[in-house]
């Protein structure tokens, strides 16, 4: 009998089980178009929506050939809601082009298939504002070009662009054999594939998307293959000032470049080079509410033929904005999660581009190339004297009170006691906590107050092993690079992050000798539970194992 181990539901979830031989064939032909929602030990759970199947259409996989793949891999015969929304949803991806016009650079043609599809959008003011009747199709402006996709895809109409990109001034770059710190270099297969899926062939409708790997796993290296293969004016916009000299050191370690081409552009350096490393936070200042923001020009005026927008999931409101008037230029989006707080995820499909690449931690863990993880929560009691005060407090303070629990630092001490070899980072959200916590160890910590200077300083002792032992605010959560982290003690975060808890455990997952261990302290009976549940299940979908245990 022929295997089948595909369990396909009418609400569009599909179950895998990956004892079966044939998982992993029937795997490679649902990642096309379908995401991965949880990925625990015997069953993997995808989801068919609207945006993967016209991620899986832009990649040249049609509605016909996800139905063949459903067919041929699911146990039973496919639910008809099913084949009608995939032909209903998938088939929207096409009917939207937007084209050229020949001989006119400030215009573009975009064409809609379907009749009723026009009647529809005409009838809303904001969009059949933006375009004319020509020819067989509407006439937009070029620098309405982004604002158009985003209107459209809020409708469950996505755009098949097809405006060639513009190709930057050059900038010749390539990777060294061999890294100034004297270490053979050598792209990983997974990250050259994730290359290829942006850039494809370089024909019209390649040369944008989103790349979504695990923290660890060196989403840095991608950016800088995507770089080195357009060699062209390279914009790279990431999230503080640690993670721009970050990205400056791998450039100059890994590249052959001269240093004079690569420059700062942050609160304290304004260099504005060939290849410029960028904040996010100093695109975005202004000097008030009602001002617009002076350094905007950077992204607009520099001429880029890439930018790339490292944990895109943190893009910014007025970046997304200046992003929709950058739609000629290549782009891509790096990140460890897809997943933002704020729901805006069609805003990085439409204006950054597609998913084109996603793989699992767990898949990666297994091959070796991310540690292992332990992920263990402990549950502590609430001292007698704040049972009061905590029962009489709002939400927010309940929270705040459970988080503080001052019965958690003989715990940390404890943890630390018990791993005598590890390097560890304790990470917190609140800063008293954390200052008294800092002070018990013994051990330097990290604010967003501390001085960019001092920051770089402390990474460097904790790197070469001189300090063992740091703690830190939320400024570690991003784009830090502490390679020889083992174990990650988290005393207090934010209400119940998926997102913060995809970076706090991408902090100890680079491979190492032995198992990284992730301990979540959290107040037993308290709001902080509720919260901590969210988390978990990040965790537990991810295909990580998640222990609870209380505190005695």
């Amino acid at each position: 009998m022929e295997d089948k181990p595909l369990i396909i539901q009418s609400d569009l979830s599909m179950m895998l089980d990956v004892h079966s031989p044939s998982a992993e064939a029937a795997r490679n032909d649902l990642i096309a178009f379908s995401e991965l929602v949880k990925s625990p030990e015997h069953v993997h759970t995808y989801a068919i929506t609207a945006i993967s199947l016209w991620n899986a259409a832009a990649a040249g996989v049609g509605v016909e050939d996800v139905l063949k793949r459903l067919q041929k891999w699911s146990r039973f015969a496919l639910p008809e809601s099913v084949v009608f929304h995939i032909k209903e949803i998938g088939g929207r991806f096409g009917t939207f082009l937007l084209l050229p016009i020949e001989d006119d650079p400030d215009h573009y043609l975009l064409k809609i298939e379907q009749e009723r599809f026009v009647r529809e959008i005409m009838a809303r003011k904001a969009i059949a504002s933006m375009l004319t009747p020509y020819g067989d199709g509407f006439k937009v402006t070029a620098y309405q070009r982004g604002e158009l996709k985003l209107q459209l895809i809020k409708l469950n109409f996505p755009v098949d662009d097809r405006i060639p990109l513009v190709h930057g001034e050059p900038v010749p770059v390539s990777f060294r054999d061999v890294s100034s710190r004297n270490v053979p270099f050598v792209l990983r297969d997974y990250q050259r594939l994730a290359a290829n899926s942006v850039l494809g062939d370089g024909g019209p409708g390649t040369g944008y998307g989103t790349i979504v790997l695990p923290c660890g796993s060196g989403k840095t290296i991608v950016g800088m293959e995507v770089l080195t293969r357009l060699s062209t004016r390279t914009l790279i916009l990431t999230t503080n000032v640690a993670a721009v000299h970050q990205w400056i050191a791998e450039i100059l370690d890994k590249l052959d470049i001269d240093p004079s081409f690569v420059g700062e552009y942050s609160g304290a350096k304004k260099e504005i080079r060939p290849i410029t490393v960028c904040t996010y936070q100093v695109l975005t200042w202004r000097p008030d509410k009602e001002a617009d923001f002076p350094h905007m020009r950077v992204l607009k005026e520099g001429n880029w033929g890439l930018i790339i927008y490292d944990e895109v999931h943190m893009l910014p409101a007025p970046v997304f904005k200046v992003t929709a008037e950058l739609q000629a230029v290549h782009r891509v989006g790096l990140t460890a999660t897809l997943i933002r707080e704020d729901h805006r995820e069609d805003e990085v499909f439409s204006l950054v581009g597609p998913k084109r690449y996603d793989v699992p931690w767990s898949e990666l863990e297994n091959q070796g190339w991310i540690a292992e993880a332990e992920c263990t929560e402990i549950r502590v009691p609430l001292p007698q004297d704040l049972e009061i005060p905590y029962a009489i407090a709002n939400k927010r303070e309940k929270y705040r009170i459970a988080s503080e629990n001052r019965d958690k630092i003989p715990i940390v001490r404890d943890l630390i006691a018990n791993h005598p070899q590890d390097f560890i980072l304790v990470i917190g959200q609140y800063l008293d906590q954390l200052k008294t916590i800092a002070k018990e160890l013994g051990a330097p910590l990290i604010t967003g107050s501390t001085a960019n200077t001092k920051r770089d300083e402390l990474y460097r002792l904790f790197r070469e092993g001189k300090e063992r032992i740091l703690v830190v605010s939320k400024v570690a959560n991003f784009a830090i690079d502490l390679p020889d982290a083992s174990v990650a003690i988290q005393v207090s975060g934010t209400f119940g992050s998926r997102q913060e808890e995809a970076q706090r455990l991408g902090r100890i997952l680079r491979p190492k000798k032995q198992s990284s261990h992730f301990y979540s302290l959290v107040t037993r009976f308290s709001s902080e539970e509720e919260f901590s549940a969210n988390r978990q299940k990040f965790l537990t979908e991810q295909g990580y194992a998640y222990h609870v245990e209380v505190w005695e």
